[in-house]
C-alpha cells in the first residue's frame, strides 16, 4: 500500500472526491509502459497554446485494431490484436510486441478530441482546449 498525500483530507477542501479519484487513475496509468507515447503541446492557430497531441507507438496496429473513446472525463485508447502470428516461420527473435492494450489519460474540463490519426505505425491523437471563460459572481448579502 502506497501512502497518499492528505492533500484533499483538508476541511477546506469540500467536494474534492471526484478529483481524488482522477488523480488515483492518473498514477495508476502512468505506471503502465505499454504502448510507448509522447505528450507535446502545440501552437494554437493565433499563434498561443491551447492544443495538446498525444502520440502512441503502435507498429502493426491497423485502424481496425485500434479504438480512441471518451468515458466521462477519460480518453481511452485501446488496441486489440486478432488472429496469431504472420507469415509461416517461426520467429527467431520477437522485439515488436503483439499484445493488446488500454491507455487512459484524464482530460482537463474542456478538453476536446479533434482527430485521430495513424500514420506510418504512429497514432496522433490531436486536442484542442478553449480559453477558459472567466466567471465571476457576486453573492447578495440579506439581513435578518
Amino acid at each position: 500500500m502506497t501512502n497518499r498525500p492528505v492533500l484533499f483530507d483538508s476541511p477546506f477542501l469540500l467536494g474534492f472526491e471526484q478529483t481524488r479519484a482522477l488523480i488515483d487513475r492518473a498514477a495508476k496509468a502512468a505506471a503502465e509502459s505499454y504502448p510507448p507515447y509522447n505528450v507535446e503541446s502545440l501552437t494554437g492557430a493565433d499563434g498561443g497554446p491551447g492544443r495538446v497531441r498525444i502520440t502512441l507507438a503502435v507498429a502493426g496496429f491497423s485502424p481496425d485494431d485500434l479504438s480512441v473513446t471518451i468515458e466521462g472525463r477519460q480518453l481511452v485508447i485501446s488496441g486489440r490484436r486478432e488472429g496469431g502470428s504472420e507469415g509461416a516461420g517461426a520467429y527467431l527473435h520477437r522485439g515488436i510486441a503483439a499484445r493488446g492494450f488500454v491507455r487512459t489519460f484524464v482530460l482537463a474540463d474542456g478538453l476536446e478530441v479533434d482527430q485521430a490519426r495513424l500514420e506510418h505505425g504512429l497514432l496522433h491523437v490531436d486536442l484542442s482546449q478553449p480559453e477558459p471563460v472567466s466567471r465571476q459572481r457576486s453573492i447578495p448579502i440579506t439581513t435578518g
